[in-house]
């Protein structure tokens, strides 16, 4: 008999610093790899210089998202429509 163990999941209190951490951790990635590969082509350092600029990049995005993120909020709701409900 197999037992299947539920995943535990954070609470939806933490869905406010989450969502900003996994956008800047994803958009920081691609961004810094093309430019990273923009600048020096294919070179063998790539991976090296690559996670450099990366990490260098999401050490600014992070907290750059959770300080402007309120403001993009109201930007977006002064934009939009409100969902339907």
């Amino acid at each position: 008999m197999t037992t299947t163990r539920k995943r535990s999941r954070l609470p939806a209190r933490y869905a406010a610093i989450v969502s900003p951490l996994v956008l800047s951790l994803l958009m920081t990635f691609i961004v810094s790899f093309i430019s990273t590969l923009k600048s020096l082509g294919f070179h063998p350092s790539l991976p090296s210089i690559w996670m450099s600029a990366w990490g260098l990049s999401w050490l600014v995005a992070f907290p750059t998202l959770l300080m402007v993120l309120p403001a993009v909020r109201r930007i977006v709701g002064w934009l939009c429509e409100p969902a339907a409900r």
